[in-house]
């Protein structure tokens, strides 16, 4: 019979940063690169890997997942241990805004030396909304004259910023329950969470905008990695635990909570290898924490291939993978560590 005692708990291994998240995050990263590689090359309608098998949901989402269920634990955690409230917002702009201001005027700069076709003036008069709408990170603007306008995919030349004003959003989510004390208060949060898993649940039968929905979708990851964090001293890390959601959620694949169980699956399956003792993974934290470079940098880079090979997504994925990676550590290097020293 084994002793409660002797079973680990999320709380036991995530108070340092002895852990396996910053690799986690860039093989996400690095999904999204390769499931966006299809559409890219082969045009929106390609069928990403993973699609057929998840019931519609491709890689480059499961990647997303992973990115918001680690969000979720890790900004409630930064919220939980800040000194101040002022302080967890400057960690959050220093950690997001300077890489995608980095981001947005390389591809202006890029784009403008040797990508369009349109005229000097009718491009360089379009810069300023291009840079401004997307360092707001709402109403995005894709495109630029003149450029991207032929290729399979089409002109958008960042598809991924999509997702950071939904992130953004569910920051918010934790800063307004951490204000009104709910992170303090577990059945209060709780009550909260059971909420919004009925209106997840429901939403498919409600007539929602699509914004909505989409945050609904975003956000049940980044809710769980918060209950993972608030309930870190009873949430156990059991391989057996792991594979008996895996199998509820294929027992669930035909009906309609599989999105539920999976993302709950995942999201467990991510902090079960995320606290796994390796010592050997461990050496990778020395490098730095490269994926949020490699998420911004690789779809500009991948149209930019896209526009002057005809290329297949695994060439595609071979062309633009080194050079994503080394735009991701110079911007670490150079530009998103020394923004997050000056969190300190």
């Amino acid at each position: 019979m084994v002793n409660p005692q002797q079973i680990s708990v999320i709380a036991d291994r995530s108070s340092g940063r002895n852990n396996h998240f910053n690799l986690i995050r860039m093989v996400a990263a690095t999904g999204v690169l390769v499931s966006h590689a299809y559409p890219l090359t082969l045009g929106p309608d390609a069928v990403q890997p993973l699609e057929g098998w998840l019931r519609g949901i491709p890689l480059g989402t499961v990647c997303v997942y992973i990115f918001f269920a680690t969000s979720g634990f890790f900004i409630t955690k930064s919220f939980d241990q800040s000194t101040s409230r002022w302080r967890f917002l400057k960690a959050r702009v220093l950690r997001l805004y300077p890489a995608l201001a980095l981001v947005l005027t390389l591809t202006v700069l890029v784009a403008a030396c040797c990508l369009t076709t349109a005229p000097s003036a009718t491009y360089w008069a379009a810069v300023p909304d291009y840079l401004v709408r997307n360092l707001a990170l709402f109403k995005l603007e894709y495109t630029l004259p003149g450029v991207f306008e032929t290729n399979p995919y089409g002109a958008t030349i960042n598809g991924s910023l999509w997702t950071l004003s939904y992130e953004v959003l569910c920051y918010f989510g934790v800063f307004i329950a951490g204000v009104l004390g709910l992170l303090r208060k577990k059945r209060a949060l709780a009550l909260a969470l059971l909420g919004f898993v009925i209106l997840y649940i429901a939403a498919p039968s409600l007539p929602l905008p699509r914004r909505l929905d989409t945050l609904l979708d975003l956000a049940m990851p980044f809710a769980i990695g918060t209950a993972f964090y608030v309930w870190r001293s009873f949430v156990p890390l059991r391989l057996s635990l792991g594979v008996l959601l895996a199998v509820f959620a294929g027992v669930a694949w035909l009906t309609p909570l599989f999105e539920l169980v999976f993302a709950i699956a995942l999201s467990y399956w991510v902090f079960l290898v995320g606290l796994a003792k390796n010592e050997a993974l461990l050496a990778y934290n020395r490098l730095g924490d490269y994926s949020y470079g490699m998420y911004i940098f690789a779809f500009p880079v991948q149209q930019m291939f896209a526009s002057v090979t005809e290329a297949m997504p695994l060439w595609n994925m071979a062309l633009a993978l080194p050079i994503t990676l080394i735009c991701a550590i110079l911007s670490w290097h150079l530009v998103e560590k020394t923004a997050l020293s000056w969190v300190r």
